[in-house]
């Protein structure tokens, strides 16, 4: 089980805060087959392991307004030249520049089901964009046919024109399955791999959460493609029959935050939990963590603080644990990104996490691959934070949420 010891106050630091993580703040009885968590003072054995952020004052920084008037965006990524490419729910992908100059919406992006939380979704650059000027893009996708009224993740690619205002010989390269009647739990996250093949995060689609333990599915999933779709011969599952080889990993109730650890490769996603129990994980090949039938969340509507978690344990052989994890209520997690730049040094080899019910930026101190401690940043500011990137200039960059949102810089003062 992970113990993430809470962080002392240091001075200036009230956007400090303590939401519990592993049993640093939890009391857990076991009751029969199953398990009530019960949430209330630290235990005194956590308290007296209380770890400061670091030994050095408070590392001071302000925020700047980069663009505002977004509508619901959900996610941005830099171009070489510095310029964002970002994507709105709604379905427009533009061009922002770092004045915050945004553009007419790009041409050529597919059709996207913008209900409840779909939409279009993440952006990723093919790793050779440089020659080849080649954007993938995640989105809710309406069926039709037989699967008209339902929708589900997709992922499409396509060449960005040299002036930025059209997509061409866009090609949907990959397809959840199968699709659901929901508006909800899509995942989503692009994440490209050091061998370049691509990562693709899949909710739980919300109705069929038990789907996430079914490998006949990618509901709930991880899965791992080439570019152009195809399976690598060397994913977990090849081969085994009824299992569809795209799969990475299972287990994940709704992946909306994915980067690769700057030092050893791996992924590293985190995921929404029901009421508390959002998680962060390293998602390894053919591993299960374990939604629906553990968790550290509890059933909407429970007891807030006493109450019986998903799957009725937060622990079975065979199933994963994860780093770090939030109760007992949900800081909503979104986006996530390792900072590796200079203008920040002591923040360096950190992992920053969005929030969007907790409104704030986490930032979890790590050694290793275990996280030692965790801050709450940005608490007031008043921002739902839906995406969360390193920018090429060192600074932390941030996408609000809502139908007028706006962009941030986090830069050292």
């Amino acid at each position: 089980m992970p113990t993430t010891p809470p962080i002392t106050n240091l001075p200036r630091r009230r956007a400090l805060r303590w939401l519990g993580a592993g049993v640093g703040s939890t009391a857990l009885a076991a009751c029969g087959g199953g398990a009530v968590l019960v949430w209330g003072e630290t235990p005194a054995a956590a308290a007296s392991g209380v770890l400061p952020v670091d030994s050095q004052p408070a590392v001071r920084f302000s925020t700047r307004i980069v663009a505002d008037g977004l509508s619901r965006p959900w996610a941005l990524i830099f171009l070489p030249d510095g310029r964002m490419l970002v994507t709105e729910r709604t379905g427009a992908l533009r061009i922002v520049t770092p004045q915050g100059q945004a553009s007419p919406p790009i041409a050529g992006v597919p059709a996207v089901d913008a209900r409840g939380q779909g939409g279009l979704l993440d952006v990723a650059l093919d790793p050779a964009f440089a020659s080849n000027r080649t954007v993938y893009l995640s989105y809710a996708e309406a069926g039709s046919g037989l699967d008209a009224g339902r929708n589900g993740t997709a992922v499409a690619r396509g060449v960005l024109s040299a002036d930025g205002t059209q997509l061409s010989a866009v090609q949907v390269i990959f397809r959840q399955t199968p699709k659901i009647a929901s508006t909800a739990h899509f995942g989503s996250r692009l994440v490209f791999t050091r061998d370049g093949t691509l990562f693709v995060t899949l909710g739980d689609r919300y109705t069929e959460r038990d789907s996430a333990q079914d490998l006949s599915n990618t509901l709930g999933k991880v899965v791992r493609i080439h570019t152009d779709g195809s399976v690598p011969a060397d994913n977990p599952f090849v081969g085994r029959a009824g299992v569809r080889p795209e799969i990475w990993s299972y287990g994940h109730r709704n992946v909306q935050g994915a980067a690769l650890h700057p030092v050893t490769g791996e992924l590293w996603t985190h995921e929404h939990g029901p009421q508390g129990g959002d998680e962060v994980n390293i998602t390894r090949a053919g591993r299960n963590y374990g939604w629906p039938k553990i968790s550290y969340g509890c059933e909407y509507g429970a007891p807030v603080g006493h109450c019986t978690p998903v799957g009725g344990a937060t622990s079975a052989p065979g199933m994963e644990q994860p780093l770090t994890y939030w109760v007992p209520v949900s800081i909503a997690p979104c986006g996530m990104a390792f900072y590796t730049g200079a203008l920040f040094p002591r923040w360096r080899g950190n992992l920053f996490v969005g929030a969007l019910a907790g409104q704030a930026l986490w930032r979890l101190q790590l050694d290793g691959n275990r996280v030692v401690a965790r801050e709450a940043l940005l608490t007031d500011l008043g921002e739902r934070i839906r995406d969360v990137r390193q920018g090429p200039d060192g600074a932390l960059y941030l996408i609000s949420d809502g139908a007028s949102a706006k962009i941030y810089r986090l830069q050292p003062v």
